[in-house]
């Protein structure tokens, strides 16, 4: 039986079906999950996909953190279940408090849209294992507060421990700390990124195929449980 990985739709969630499709061709069964029910439908994994959920009208991600599918996803999450948060969805994971840090808006107050070079610094988690350490990787990125920030003690407990997943190479398009593009909870089960994963499953349609081995990975970590 495949693994079957829930993609939640908010209001002013964008990508949604972007996220469905890579779970597919990682050969996972695609499970939509509506905000306003807490039922996660017996799924096994979880994207927070991207876009501007309730239109980012107070602050990004901050509405949606309380939707009632977040209440169900932060106490899976706590159990042990992966979760993946990717640009509005790596805002939501912070302000319910899955990961550390925040985001601001972008250095120079600019909307951000360019294929991105990242590269993996931690590959032990359930989205990065199919990724060899220090790959570098070519993901979309789309972003209009996606400066990630924290205090200086966070961002030191970050590097101490490895938690920092993904880093921009060849510039920090958004001013981010650190030059952090991604982060893991200190299990390796929950991790944000900003840049788009879901657009980079398909040679043909994006600038590679880097994205696909994040859903890989999930699927590894699911069938290794």
């Amino acid at each position: 039986m495949s693994a079957r990985i829930g993609v939640i739709t908010f209001p002013g969630t964008l990508d949604d079906g972007d996220a469905a499709r890579a779970v597919r061709y990682a050969d996972a069964e695609a499970v939509s999950l509506w905000h306003a029910d807490d039922d996660l439908k017996g799924v096994d994994a979880v994207v927070v996909p991207g876009g501007f959920s309730y239109g980012d009208y107070l602050r990004a991600g901050v509405i949606a953190r309380y939707a009632p599918v977040m209440t169900s996803v932060i106490d899976a999450a706590h159990k042990g279940m992966p979760v993946l948060g990717i640009c509005n969805g790596f805002q939501i994971l912070c302000e319910a408090g899955l990961l550390p840090g925040a985001m601001i808006r972008n250095v120079g107050l600019h909307f951000v849209c360019r294929d991105q070079w990242l590269r993996v610094d931690n590959h032990t988690t359930a989205w990065t294992s199919r990724y060899e350490a220090g790959a570098e990787i070519l993901i979309p990125l789309k972003n209009n507060d996606g400066c990630y920030v924290a205090d200086q003690s966070t961002v030191d407990m970050l590097e101490a421990e490895g938690r920092v997943a993904f880093r921009y190479v060849g510039g920090n398009p958004n001013g981010s700390r650190n030059d952090i593009a991604g982060v893991t909870s200190e299990n390796g089960r929950v991790v944000g990124l900003m840049p788009h994963p879901e657009h980079a499953i398909d040679a043909l349609t994006g600038p590679s195929d880097d994205g696909l081995g994040m859903f890989y990975s999930a699927v590894d970590a699911l069938v290794k449980a």
